[in-house]
C-alpha cells in the first residue's frame, strides 16, 4: 500500500462517514462494464465542487487491492443489486490514484510537476513488484510495460485534476509538451492498451483539442455538454435532493429555485457543495464564492467579441442564448468567438446547457448573485448601464406608464438585439427578458410558458417572499403585429392568473406588441381586480 500505488480507502471512508452521503456506487456498474475494452478509457469532467475527487477516491477504495473495502460497500447501493455482483472487482485490482493540483503543489513548479509525479509512482512501484527491473525505463508508462511484461498485472490509473497544467499554464509550452507527453505514454498506443485495464479521468475542462486530442483521442468524454450515462453522477439529483430535504425539514422548491439548473440528459443535477451546505446551515445563499477564485471569468466576458456582452446581461435577466460548442478546443487560451467564451463558462459552471435547443442559461438564483456580484465588483460599465435602463423600465411597469414602458422596451430592442434578429418573434421574447434585468432583486427569475388557466402565460414575474407586500406580481403576454389590448384579453380570457389564485399580493396584467412593419412596440398593462 502506498501514497499513489495501491492506496487505502481512507479519503473515500471520511466521506461515506460524513453527516450528509449520497450513494453514487452506482457508477461502478459502468466502469465495471468497461474494463479492458475499448471504451475504459473514461473522461469526465465537470466544474469545481460537483464531487469529482469523491468519485475519484470511491474508485480507488472500490478497485484498489491496497485496502479491504467488504464493509464500506457493503451497505452501497451497488451492494443491494445482487445481478452487478459487486464482489467480482472489489479490492481486486492494481490502482494507481493521484491529483496532479496535489503533485503541481508538492513539486513547487509546473515544470517540474511531471518529473515529481513519475519518480515518486515509479519509486512505490519498485517497492510494490521489487522483483522486477525497471532500469532503462525512462518514462511512467515504460515502467507499467515493463512491469505488466513480467507479471501480466494490468493497472487501473484515476488522475483526479488532471487539466490543472492545461489551465493554469495554457501560456507555458514547455510545460504542455511534456505534459502531454506523459499522457501519452501513458494512455495512447498498443503498449498502454496491454497495461491499462481502465483510465479515469476528471477535471473541469474535457480534453484539450489539437496537440492534447492526439495524445487522448482514444478517450470517451462525459462532459456539462453531454454526461451520456453518467448524467446522475455528476452532481445531486433531484431525487436525491427531495430525499434530503424531507430529512432536514428543509423547502425543496426554495432549494430548487437557488440550486436547480443543470441540466444534464433527462436529469436535473444540483451542485453538491451548495445543496449540503443549505442543509446544514439551512440558509439559502451562494455558497459558489466560497470554493475559489472568480478572477478567471472577468477576462473572458470583457473579451471583444460582437455579442458577447449582451448575451451575458441576457443570460443574467434570465433568457436563453444560442450557442454552438463544436469550435471550442477546451483550454483557456485562443478564444474565437463569444460562443466559445460562453462554452468555457458552461464547462466552469457558470452557465448551464440544454443539449436539445443548443441553448445557454444562467442555472439558479445562487449563479446569478455570483455573476452580478462579480460583475458588480468590477465596476463592470455594459451591465452597470443597462441596469440604469431596466431600473427605469421597471419604475415605469409599476406606475403603470404605459407609453414609458414601450418606450424602453423598444430602446433595448433597439441596442440589444442583432439585425439579423430583430424581427423574429423569439428576439422580442429575449427583449422582455432582459429588459426587466434589474427585476431580479425583487422577483424569483422570470418562469416562461407559466402553465396557466387554459394554456401558458409568456412570462411571470413571482416576487420574492420579503417582497411580496410592495412589489406585485406580472403577468405578461406578448403579441406580433397584433395590438397590445389582444394580449391582455387573451391573458383574461384563457385565465392566464387562475395559477396565482392562492397569491396574496397584487397582480399587473402586461401586455406588449410588436408591430414588425413600423418596428414600433405598444404597451397596455391593467391592475387585477380580485
Amino acid at each position: 500500500m502506498g501514497m499513489f500505488v495501491n492506496p487505502d480507502n481512507s479519503a473515500f471512508q471520511g466521506t461515506v462517514s460524513s453527516e450528509i452521503y449520497v450513494d453514487k456506487t452506482m457508477l461502478l456498474t459502468y466502469t465495471n462494464k468497461v474494463l479492458g475494452t475499448e471504451q475504459r478509457y473514461i473522461c469526465n469532467s465537470r466544474p469545481r465542487r460537483f464531487g469529482k475527487s469523491i468519485t475519484a477516491n470511491m474508485l480507488t477504495a472500490y478497485y484498489s487491492k491496497g485496502c479491504d473495502s467488504l464493509q464500506l460497500f457493503a451497505k452501497t447501493d451497488i451492494a443491494h443489486k445482487k445481478e452487478y455482483d459487486h464482489l467480482k472487482h472489489l479490492n481486486k485490482h492494481d490502482v494507481i490514484h493521484f491529483d496532479v493540483q496535489w503533485c503541481y503543489m508538492q513539486a513547487g513548479t509546473a515544470e517540474g510537476t511531471v518529473s515529481y509525479i513519475t519518480k515518486v509512482i515509479t519509486d512505490e512501484l519498485q517497492a510494490e513488484f521489487s522483483d522486477v527491473d525497471l532500469s532503462g525505463c525512462f518514462t511512467l508508462g515504460g515502467v507499467l510495460a515493463r512491469i505488466t511484461q513480467v507479471t501480466g498485472r494490468k493497472f487501473i490509473v484515476v488522475i483526479d485534476e488532471w487539466d490543472i497544467l492545461v489551465r493554469d499554464e495554457s501560456a507555458n509550452m514547455h510545460v504542455q509538451e511534456e505534459y502531454i507527453n506523459f499522457l501519452r505514454s501513458l494512455f495512447k498506443g498498443t503498449e498502454p492498451s496491454k497495461f491499462i485495464y481502465l483510465a479515469y479521468l476528471t477535471g473541469i475542462l474535457p480534453i484539450t483539442k489539437l496537440k492534447t486530442e492526439s495524445a487522448l483521442n482514444n478517450f470517451d468524454e462525459f462532459t456539462m455538454l453531454s454526461s451520456g450515462p453518467l448524467a446522475p453522477y455528476v452532481g445531486f439529483t433531484e431525487e436525491e435532493v427531495k430525499g434530503l430535504c424531507k430529512s432536514y425539514g428543509i423547502d425543496f422548491d426554495e432549494v430548487k429555485r437557488w440550486y436547480d439548473g443543470y441540466a444534464l440528459g433527462g436529469y436535473h443535477v444540483y451542485n453538491p457543495r451548495a445543496v449540503v451546505s443549505a442543509m446544514m446551515r439551512g440558509e439559502f445563499q451562494s455558497y459558489w464564492s466560497q470554493t475559489g477564485s472568480s478572477d478567471a471569468i472577468m477576462p473572458l466576458i470583457n473579451m471583444n467579441f460582437d455579442g458577447l456582452k449582451t448575451a451575458v446581461i441576457s443570460m443574467l435577466a434570465g433568457a436563453r442564448v444560442k450557442v454552438k460548442t463544436t469550435k471550442y478546443k477546451n483550454n483557456m487560451v485562443g478564444f474565437k468567438s463569444k460562443d466559445d467564451v460562453i462554452t468555457a463558462l458552461i464547462h466552469l459552471g457558470y452557465f448551464a446547457y440544454e443539449q436539445k435547443q443548443q441553448v445557454a442559461f444562467v442555472p439558479n438564483e445562487e449563479i446569478r448573485l455570483e455573476l452580478e456580484e462579480i460583475l458588480e465588483e468590477t465596476r463592470w460599465n455594459e451591465l452597470l448601464e443597462f441596469q440604469r435602463r431596466s431600473n427605469a423600465l421597471l419604475e415605469a411597469t409599476l406606475t403603470m406608464d404605459n407609453d414609458a414602458v414601450a418606450e424602453g422596451i423598444e430602446n433595448i430592442h433597439d441596442n440589444y438585439t442583432s439585425a439579423i434578429q430583430y424581427n423574429d418573434e423569439n428576439s422580442l421574447s429575449s427583449v422582455l427578458t432582459i429588459s426587466y434585468l434589474s427585476a431580479m432583486q425583487y422577483y424569483f427569475m422570470p418562469i416562461r410558458e407559466f402553465p396557466t388557466g387554459r394554456g401558458f402565460a409568456d412570462y411571470v414575474f413571482i416576487p420574492k417572499p420579503e417582497y411580496v407586500k410592495e412589489m406585485p406580481a406580472l403577468v405578461a403576454e406578448l403579441k406580433w403585429n397584433k395590438r397590445a389590448e389582444a394580449a391582455i384579453g387573451q391573458i383574461k380570457e384563457k385565465k392566464y392568473t387562475q395559477a396565482l389564485e392562492h397569491y396574496t399580493g397584487d397582480i399587473l396584467l402586461v401586455g406588449v406588441s410588436y408591430d414588425k412593419r413600423s418596428k414600433k412596440h405598444e404597451c397596455v398593462i391593467e391592475k387585477l381586480k380580485k
